[in-house]
C-alpha cells in the first residue's frame, strides 16, 4: 500500500487526474455506506415527524426511534409512541396511536431512488376513524392512492398485535369497534360489534395464513337480528382488494340497512333476502347471479360497475317475476303513504319520488323488466312492466316505457332532468293509452256489470317541476286527452246524459244503449287543466261540458249540459255540475232544474213536440283532433 502514490506518480498526468478522482469517489462512497450503515435512527425522527405532519395537516409526534442493530446496510429501526391527531373538524382525540413499529430500511436502495420502508410489525394499534355527515373522512391523508384504483398492492407479510379500529360513521348511521390481529402463519383475526342504523350487530372477519404470490381466501360476516350479511371468497393476494372474487348473501328488515354497508344508493324496502356473485378486477365490479326476494316480490339481475373519469358507470338488468310496489317501501313510507291517502283521498296519478339530486356522480343502462305486478292494497288494473332506464350527469330517461294493463297498454317515455344540481327536477312526460277501459283509466281492476264499457284511448304530453309525479303534474304545462268509444252503457244512464227524466228515471233497468264516442281534452298550465272539448254521444242523447281540471289534486269544476237525440224525451232544461274528483267524482243538479215547473214544461213539450234535440256528434273527427292522429 506504501508503494501505492509512487505508483500513481510515475502514470501521465492525464491518467493520474483519472485514478486520484474515482480513488477519491471510491472512498467517499465507502464513507457514506459506512455512515449509512451506523448512523443513529434518532436523527431521522424529525424529518420523519414533519414529513407525516404535511402529508395528514395535523402535528404528529413520534416518542423515540432506534436501530435494533449498531452496523447493517438494511436497519431495523424500532418506532415508539406514534401519536397522531384526528382533523379539527373531527373533534379531539386522536386519528392513530401506535405503541410500537419495527421498520426494514433498505438503505442502498433508498439512495439510489428504487427502495421504500418494509413494515414488519405493529403493536398497541389504535384508529379512531371519522366520517361526518357532509362525507368528510378523517383518515383521507392517510388513504391517497395514487393509482386511483384502492387496495392494488397485497398487504405485506407483517404482524400486527392488539389493534383496535373505532370506527364513527355519521353519513352512513354506522359504526363499529373491532380488534384485530395479523400472524402471516396463523392469518387474519378480526371480531367486534357496532350498530347500523341503531340496529346492533356483530362482525367476524378470518383471513387465511398470508402467503406472498398466493390467493388469499377470506370469510367476513356482519350478524344481527335486523342486518345479516355473509361474505366469502378469495382475493388475488392478502388484503388485495383490487382483485376479488367473493359471493355475498344478505338478509335484512329493510334494503336501505344493506345500502348502509354497500353504499350503492338503495332505498327502504319491505324485508330483503338476496344473494349475488361479485368479482372485482381491472377496477371493474361485476354482480352476477344476483337474485331473491323483497317481501314477496322476487327478482333476478346482473350489474358492472365502472369508474371512468372520477364518475360511477353502470350497466344492468333486473328480472321481477313477480312485484308488489308497495314492497318497494318500507314500513315508515307506507304509514304516510296511507296517512295522505287518508287527507287527500285516492288519486289517479301516483306520488312516486323521482328527485335525483343527489346521484351526480352515477350514470348508466338499467333495464327492468316486471313480468308480474301483484295487487297490493286494493286490487290494479296494472299487470306487467318493462323500461329502460338511462341516467346521464343527472338527466334520467325512460325509454322505452311500457305498462301493460289488465286491458291495453300503457306506453311511452319520461324524462327526469336535474343536471343542475336544482333541488326539484323538471319531468318531461310523453305517455299512450291504448286499447282500455274506463276501470283501468281510473285505476280499477276491471268493469263490472252495469259499468259503462268501450275501448279507452289517451294521450298525455306535460312538463312540470317537482319532487314527485304527482307534484310535478300538478304544477304542469301540456295537454291531456282521453277518449272512449264502440262500447256501451246502462239505458238510464244515457237518459240521464241527455236529460231525458223520462228514461233516466223510469226507464229499463238492465236495458242498455250504445255509446258512440265520449271526448275529453284539456289543456294544462301550472297544473290546472282547462276543457277544450267534452263530449259524451250515445245513441240517445248528447252531453257537452266545460269547466277545469285542476292537479294535484285532481278536482273537478265541470258544467254539463245534455240533449235527448227524441223530440218527444222528457228534456230538462238546465245543467248540471261535476264535482268531486277523478276517482270520486259527484253529480249535483241545481235545485231549480229538478223543480215541478220545469218538469211539466219538459212534459208539455215531449207532448207538443217541441224540444229541442241534438244531432249525432261527428265521433272520428273528435277523436283525431283528441288524440293528434
Amino acid at each position: 500500500m506504501s508503494n501505492i502514490p509512487s505508483m500513481i506518480r510515475t502514470l501521465p498526468r492525464r491518467t493520474r487526474i483519472i485514478v486520484v478522482v474515482t480513488l477519491g469517489l471510491l472512498v467517499a462512497l465507502l464513507a457514506l455506506l459506512v455512515f449509512a450503515a451506523s448512523f443513529p435512527a434518532s436523527w431521522l425522527k424529525a424529518a420523519t415527524e414533519r414529513r407525516l405532519s404535511e402529508r395528514i395537516g395535523t402535528t404528529a409526534t413520534i416518542g423515540t426511534m432506534k436501530r435494533e442493530s449498531a452496523f447493517s446496510l438494511s436497519p431495523v429501526i424500532q418506532v415508539r409512541d406514534v401519536r397522531v391527531p384526528q382533523p379539527a373538524w373531527a373533534g379531539n382525540g386522536d386519528l392513530a396511536r401506535i405503541e410500537a413499529l419495527r421498520l426494514k430500511l433498505p438503505l442502498v436502495g433508498m439512495l439510489l431512488g428504487s427502495g421504500a420502508p418494509q413494515l414488519l410489525s405493529a403493536q398497541g394499534v389504535r384508529l379512531t376513524l371519522v366520517r361526518d355527515e357532509n362525507r368528510r373522512k378523517s383518515w383521507d391523508a392517510l388513504d391517497r392512492d395514487e393509482g386511483g384504483d384502492g387496495g392494488g398492492e397485497e398487504m405485506p407479510l407483517v404482524r400486527v398485535d392488539d389493534a383496535v379500529i373505532d370506527y364513527r360513521d355519521a353519513f352512513q348511521q354506522r359504526r363499529f369497534t373491532i380488534s384485530l390481529t395479523v400472524d402471516p402463519q396463523q392469518g387474519l383475526r378480526g371480531s367486534g360489534k357496532g350498530t347500523v342504523e341503531g340496529e346492533p350487530v356483530t362482525l367476524r372477519l378470518i383471513g387465511a395464513p398470508m402467503r406472498s404470490g398466493r390467493t388469499w381466501p377470506f370469510d367476513a360476516h356482519i350478524m344481527g337480528e335486523a342486518l345479516n350479511m355473509h361474505a366469502r371468497g378469495t382475493m388475488a393476494g392478502p388484503l388485495r382488494t383490487s382483485d376479488m372474487t367473493f359471493k355475498i348473501s344478505a338478509r335484512a328488515s329493510n334494503l336501505k340497512l344493506v345500502d348502509r354497508i354497500i353504499e350503492a344508493g338503495l332505498f327502504g324496502t319491505q324485508p330483503v333476502d338476496m344473494s349475488a356473485n361479485v368479482q372485482r378486477r381491472d377496477g371493474v365490479w361485476r354482480v352476477a347471479d344476483l337474485g331473491g326476494r323483497v317481501g314477496r316480490s322476487r327478482f333476478t339481475g346482473a350489474l358492472t360497475v365502472r369508474k371512468v373519469d372520477g364518475r360511477t358507470k353502470l350497466d344492468g338488468e333486473a328480472r321481477f317475476s313477480q312485484l308488489d310496489f308497495e314492497d318497494l317501501a318500507d314500513d315508515k313510507g307506507l304509514a304516510a303513504a296511507v296517512a295522505l291517502e287518508r287527507a287527500q283521498g285516492q288519486r289517479l296519478v301516483p306520488n312516486t319520488r323521482i328527485n335525483i339530486r343527489k346521484i351526480d356522480t352515477t350514470d348508466g343502462r338499467i333495464a327492468v323488466q316486471v313480468d308480474r305486478i301483484l295487487d297490493g292494497r286494493r286490487p290494479s288494473s296494472l299487470a306487467n312492466a318493462s323500461a329502460v332506464l338511462n341516467l346521464d350527469n343527472r338527466i334520467l330517461t325512460v325509454d322505452p316505457l311500457r305498462i301493460g294493463l289488465t286491458q291495453g297498454v300503457l306506453s311511452g317515455r319520461a324524462v327526469v332532468d336535474q343536471r343542475d344540481g336544482q333541488p326539484k327536477p323538471t319531468v318531461t312526460l310523453a305517455l299512450d293509452m291504448r286499447n282500455s277501459s274506463i276501470a283501468a283509466l281510473a285505476g280499477g281492476g276491471g268493469n263490472s256489470e252495469g259499468d259503462v264499457e268501450g275501448r279507452v284511448d289517451a294521450r298525455a304530453q306535460l312538463t312540470g317541476v317537482g319532487d314527485t309525479i304527482r307534484e310535478a303534474v300538478g304544477q304542469s304545462n301540456g295537454t291531456v286527452g282521453a277518449v272512449t268509444r264502440g262500447g256501451s252503457m246502462p239505458a238510464r244512464l244515457a237518459g240521464l246524459l241527455g236529460f231525458d227524466i223520462g228514461k233516466g228515471l223510469f226507464g229499463d233497468e238492465d236495458a242498455r244503449e250504445a255509446l258512440r264516442c265520449g271526448v275529453i281534452r284539456m289543456d294544462l298550465r301550472g297544473g290546472r287543466g282547462a276543457v277544450r272539448t267534452l263530449v259524451v254521444d250515445t245513441a240517445v242523447s248528447q252531453t257537452r261540458g266545460t269547466g277545469t281540471v285542476s292537479f294535484p289534486a285532481e278536482r273537478l269544476d265541470l258544467t254539463l249540459n245534455g240533449l235527448a237525440k227524441s223530440e218527444h224525451a222528457l228534456q230538462l232544461p238546465g245543467d248540471a255540475k261535476l264535482r268531486g274528483t277523478i276517482r270520486n267524482p259527484e253529480l249535483v243538479v241545481p235545485e231549480g232544474t229538478r223543480s215541478v215547473g220545469n218538469i211539466l214544461k219538459a212534459v208539455g213539450r215531449a207532448i207538443g213536440g217541441r224540444a229541442e234535440t241534438a244531432a249525432d256528434a261527428d265521433c272520428a273527427s273528435l277523436i283525431a283532433r283528441t288524440l293528434g292522429d
